[in-house]
């Protein structure tokens, strides 16, 4: 008897539909066709055991299966479920019109218990797509896949439940999720609030600025000066994610099985701090068969990278590309993928192997020229990627031993929002741009003009400082950024006065 079942194999972040075709007939082999990893061959075995242990009966013929289309790679153990339901309505322990519109997920124990999958949510978004009416896969997932409000989710503990509720026995109830009353209610949830900074008002503002157009930031500074809890703290004055950004959000959390059980949506935006050893396809994604890096999980979040010159330089350069176009495509020989990777970057270096240049009461030990070849471990390309160079210095014991509390991420999240409409205004009907960070060259003369006391002044600075010319740009930018948060539409001399003190740490003017 032929019976099909209905799964789904990740693409990247994407779902593809899998029809598992089950036939059952004289004879005792068993075959599994349709291009399966060994996880998928290996599920004969944690079939047979689930069935006998569950009290159902695994049939002795001749068993064929076939999943199609055959040209698409299979991975995972997230098809035994269907897998099993196809072969138990083949063997007729199951009314093979249950199965109609229907897809069904899930690895099985040896006991016949469900373990969560990857990839619930684009699963259940391409099911709804497809046309399909309802979805089974274990109760873990089950929130995750019910955001897709318009696909009826089915979560199940185990076989039994699953045989028991397609018999039409009333044993699983339709999980429902308010997907807008959830994020609404979780997306200001933050563990660190800039009232616990003791000090430091000039960093908290560098880091508004960073905020409020989108740019990239590096803090550098002595061990011990509050660099990484800063960093922290940012995603707590970020604008909070939109419904849509929070969906895309979430389906690279799910693919990468990173999400967390019960879990429907990521609220909050994403901080992700890789350790200075992670390798290249750690970092940007990659595998035989691609998964997404850290960028793209810290995708509409931020990306922090403490002691930047300890990585592998092939590592950080490998997201200079995915940096300026905000996606990576990862292709292999059979496969190309693209995973998004529209993050903030902020990165955390000491200033000097020692740790103390600059520090105002120890003194550095390293000898001349060590601190220009510390900072030349980054190369210039990268440091061009970077808008605001910002020093960190030690909080005074004054300042510590403060009980007031400082401004709450709260204050400086709104003045921060107000400057990201000013910005969603004037870049209405540019497509891929949100933020003052991603504008051209070509619109920097239509939304930086300066004056000539301006333009004077940046002439100076430039000379002055031995600033190099990838300086100027991202000098325009920032004061751009500072005009919105103050509301101006010209950019003023303070302004670009402010946003040139944040390239100090040019690479033309530190450590020489």
């Amino acid at each position: 008897m032929l019976v099909k079942t209905f799964g789904s194999a990740l693409f990247g972040i994407e779902a593809i539909p899998i029809t598992i075709e089950v036939n059952i007939d004289k004879g005792i082999q068993f075959f599994l066709v349709g291009l399966p990893d060994s996880a998928v061959k290996e599920s004969q075995q944690r079939i047979e055991a689930a069935l006998g242990n569950t009290g159902f009966k695994y049939p002795k013929q001749k068993i064929v299966i076939n999943m199609a289309p055959a040209d698409i790679r299979k991975e995972g153990s997230a098809y035994d479920l269907p897998i099993a339901i196809g072969i138990m309505a083949a063997s007729g322990q199951l009314e093979p019109t249950a199965l109609d519109r229907t897809i069904i997920m899930g690895e099985l124990s040896l006991d016949g218990g469900l373990k969560p999958i990857k990839g619930a949510l684009p699963i259940a978004i391409k099911a709804m797509k497809e046309g399909f009416s309802r979805m089974i896969i274990p109760a873990e997932n089950a929130a995750e896949a019910a955001v897709v409000a318009e696909l009826a989710v089915y979560g199940a503990e185990n076989i039994g439940q699953v045989v028991g509720f397609l018999n039409g026995e009333p044993v699983l109830e339709r999980t429902q999720i308010d997907t807008e009353a959830d994020f609404r209610m979780n997306n200001n949830q933050y563990e660190f609030d800039f009232a616990d900074v003791k000090g430091q008002e000039n960093i908290k503002r560098a880091l508004e600025i960073a905020a409020a157009g989108g740019h990239n930031v590096i803090l550098i500074g002595p061990p011990g000066s509050g660099k990484t809890m800063l960093a922290k703290r940012l995603p707590s004055i970020l604008p909070p994610l939109s419904l849509d950004e929070a969906l895309e959000t979430t389906k690279i959390h799910s693919v990468s099985g990173v999400l967390g059980q019960h879990k429907s949506l990521v609220t909050a935006r994403p901080f992700r701090s890789p350790h200075h050893t992670i390798s290249d396809a750690g970092l940007v994604g990659g595998g035989t068969y691609p998964q997404p890096g850290e960028i793209s999980l810290a995708h509409h979040g931020v990306l922090f990278l403490d002691e930047l010159p300890e990585f592998k330089r092939s590592v950080l350069e490998v997201m200079r590309q995915p940096m300026e176009d905000r996606i990576v495509t990862i292709s292999r020989a059979r496969i190309s993928v693209d995973f998004p990777a529209s993050f903030m970057l902020v990165a955390a270096m000491n200033p000097c192997p020692c740790g103390y240049y600059n520090h105002p009461d120890q003194e550095c030990v390293c000898s001349p020229g060590i601190v220009q070849k510390y900072l030349n471990k980054i190369s210039g390309p990268l440091m061009d990627r970077i808008d605001l160079h910002v020093e960190v210095v030690p909080v005074p014991f004054k300042d510590l031993t403060d009980r007031r509390s400082g401004e709450g991420s709260q204050a400086i999240r709104q003045r921060v929002m107000q400057a990201r409409k000013i910005q969603e205004k004037r870049f209405e009907g540019k497509a891929d741009v949100y933020c003052n960070a991603q504008m051209s060259s070509k619109m920097l003369h239509s939304f930086c003009e300066i004056d000539d006391a301006g333009r004077s002044l940046l002439k100076n600075a430039m000379e002055r400082l031995s600033l190099s010319a990838r300086a100027f740009d991202r000098i325009l930018k920032v004061s751009r950024t500072i005009a919105d948060l103050d509301e101006k539409p010209q950019i003023l001399h303070e302004h670009l006065a402010e946003a040139i003190q944040y390239r100090s740490l040019d690479r033309e003017s530190w450590g020489s």
